[in-house]
């Protein structure tokens, strides 16, 4: 369409010294582009110029080297700019490198299809990949193409959109017994024993446990600061934030775990001075959860207080939130003590709580023989 100076509203067209003709635009994101082929007349530059603006009104227009960018260089790239924690870093790049570019890094952003996503997961799992692996990869691969859509334009939705590859089925984790909890840390040896119960009662993760110092704790208010974590990163060791800023939390404990943590900060374990680290290994070395499992016997000790095979030091923290919730914390109080920004986790906790569900029901009987027997006072009357 013209205008009164006889120039195209979008677009233009030139003839070239061949005598063919060129068509460029304006694309969406500020960037002129030139058609890729040129035409024989006039009307055919114009009628592609047509077409190409209603691409663009109609939000289905991709920028034209979206067929050029590969996957393998655009999600490593992804991966080396965005902003993330060294630990969650290492993790996005063994993904990546593991599952993904092997099977999907030689292929052009506009040419993944959903069709190509089923493909690629279904040699993932045939190939022997765990499921939470293999769901692990379809979300680092969704973000990655997010932005391909959202931040810079190369493709027009997000190939990764298929009804339950982001989730996957997680047995339940077994849970310790106060009476189990207190005699695993019986059965470890005496410098690890206070782990074990601050670690059940305060729900703190391994790394927020392994970095807490002697001024992270206030005894005489019971309570406990979780200001960072030790990571276990390829380079070595390394002191970093939480998980998450609901991480840094502050966190109290039961009087069991105060006055175990009291003897242990009092006795031959912690160094002086307010930056010693409360939770070491032999000679005083900061803690590697490998290093500790075999220090201790793990597999041979749990067994031996009667908890499952497969019990994880982790699993410990179950204990601490089942508890929590049993004692009617709210989802917001166990969203605090967990560390947790979503409320996902907590309300797993809060549902799985079937003996404080029978106190309720139990106070309810209670209330309501209460009513009833007024009830009936009144009808004698």
């Amino acid at each position: 369409m013209a205008n009164r100076k006889g120039r195209r509203r979008f677009g233009n067209v030139r003839k070239l010294p061949s005598g063919r003709f060129q068509a460029r635009y304006l694309g969406p994101d500020g960037i002129e582009r030139t058609a890729p082929n040129t035409f024989d007349t006039e009307k055919l530059a114009k009628d592609w110029l047509t077409v190409t603006e209603a691409e663009i009104i109609r939000g289905d227009w991709t920028a034209p080297e979206a067929g050029e960018v590969k996957l393998g260089d655009y999600g490593a790239r992804w991966i080396a700019e965005r902003k993330l924690a060294p630990r969650s870093r290492e993790n996005y790049e063994d993904l990546y490198r593991l599952h993904i570019r092997p099977h999907l890094g030689g292929l052009a952003l506009g040419l993944i299809k959903p069709a190509t996503i089923r493909s690629w997961r279904k040699r993932l799992l045939d190939s022997g990949t765990p499921e939470p692996q293999a769901v692990k990869a379809y979300s680092l691969l969704r973000a990655i193409l997010n932005t391909a859509v959202k931040e810079d334009g190369l493709i027009r939705e997000n190939p990764c959109r298929i009804k339950g590859y982001d989730r996957y089925h997680t047995p339940e984790r077994p849970t310790a017994t106060v009476d189990q909890v207190l005699a695993l840390a019986g059965a470890m040896p005496p410098r690890h024993s206070a782990l074990i119960m601050v670690a059940a009662f305060s729900g703190l993760r391994w790394g927020e446990l392994a970095a807490l110092r002697r001024c992270d704790v206030d005894l005489d208010a019971g309570r406990i600061r979780v200001p960072r974590k030790l990571a276990a990163l390829r380079s070595g060791l390394q002191f970093g934030a939480p998980k998450s800023e609901a991480g840094v939390r502050v966190v109290a404990l039961p009087k069991i775990a105060v006055a175990v943590l009291r003897e242990h900060l009092d006795g031959e374990f912690v160094t002086d001075g307010p930056e010693a680290v409360i939770f070491t290994g032999d000679k005083g070395a900061l803690l590697r959860s490998g290093n500790f499992g075999r220090s201790v016997r793990w597999i041979e000790t749990v067994r031996k207080v009667g908890l499952p095979d497969g019990f994880h030091f982790h699993d410990l923290r179950h204990t601490g939130n089942t508890l929590a919730a049993a004692a009617g914390a709210s989802t917001r109080e166990l969203m605090h003590r967990m560390g947790h920004a979503s409320m996902r986790a907590a309300l797993i906790y809060q549902h799985a709580t079937s003996e404080r569900d029978r106190e309720i029901a139990d106070g309810m009987d209670r209330r309501i023989a209460r009513h009833t027997r007024r009830a009936r006072k009144g009808q004698k009357r």
